[in-house]
């Protein structure tokens, strides 16, 4: 719940850090506020919105993407997924935070493995926000934008995940602790692939995961790098909802795309391959 990681949270106006609570929540009218008066209203939903200015440098999943997402990831399509992602943070891990949290799906793994761990979702997405918030009893969800600044106090975190979202490495080094871990899912060029051609989406990088250390150098070192694929059985809804649900929705034609998906067989195999990158960030590294 919210409630549980607002000792983490700073004012995302003033910045402030000489609050000792960070953000207060009212008893009565559900409201966060910092010492110098600004206040934050918890929506009815369990989130709170911590955006400022205009809304942040990308756009945030529709409802329909989080409806889509939400279908396919109940299905267990990308459960090894979620459970590498878990893996990848150590046990001992009090504070996590997902950026990109999307429906909350692999912050809750992370979380149900760690009964003393809580965390904290961030997504621009309202719609996601919603829905991660009521995704796991010790997560609490914001709306925020990572590069306008998490609204998260420095040093309070001990790992971050980021599973197939943007990431801001000098606000990941500044949130972490001194050793703390930063996790990240990046897809292969292999990834979707037997979907690519025959319905359009949009393809992966070759040299992604090198783009991702060198993104990354200089604030944090390298611990552990694995492969993960596998394949997936997939129905023709399964397929609608993985297209919906990621960046593809937003391109090609939802018409010819549909006539494509019929001519293909009624189970569709379909490869899951990702990168699952463990870093540490550098103790010399200034917050």
């Amino acid at each position: 719940m919210l409630t549980d990681v607002v000792e983490l949270l700073l004012c995302p106006q003033c910045r402030a850090r000489g609050v000792e609570s960070g953000l207060g929540v009212g008893d009565t009218d559900r409201t966060l506020w910092c010492d110098r008066g600004h206040s934050f209203d918890v929506a009815r939903q369990g989130y709170v919105s911590l955006l400022t200015g205009d809304g942040g440098k990308f756009t945030g999943d529709s409802a329909e993407m989080i409806t889509a997402r939400d279908a396919f990831l109940g299905q267990g399509h990308f459960d090894p997924i979620a459970a590498a992602v878990s893996a990848a943070v150590p046990l001992d891990g009090q504070a996590v935070v997902d950026v990109g949290v999307g429906t909350g799906h692999y912050l809750a793994a992370v979380l149900d493995a760690r009964p003393d761990a809580r965390g904290l979702g961030v997504d621009v997405s309202k719609f996601a926000a919603r829905r991660a918030a009521r995704s796991h009893p010790r997560l609490g969800s914001v709306v925020a934008d990572i590069w306008s600044g998490l609204p998260v106090r420095s040093g309070s975190l001990s790992a971050v995940t980021c599973v197939f979202a943007p990431r801001n490495a000098d606000e990941l080094n500044r949130v972490l602790i001194a050793d703390g871990v930063l996790v990240v899912v990046t897809p292969t060029s292999r990834h979707q692939r037997e979907l690519r051609g025959p319905l359009g989406l949009i393809g992966v990088e070759e040299d992604k995961t090198r783009r991702l250390g060198e993104s990354l150098s200089g604030l944090f070192d390298p611990v552990a790098e694995s492969a993960l694929e596998y394949s997936m059985a997939l129905s023709h809804n399964d397929v609608e909802s993985l297209i919906g649900m990621g960046p593809s929705a937003r391109h090609g034609n939802p018409e010819t795309r549909s006539a494509a998906l019929a001519q293909l067989p009624d189970r569709v195999e379909v490869t899951v391959s990702v990168t699952v990158s463990t870093y540490r960030r550098r103790a010399e590294a200034s917050l």
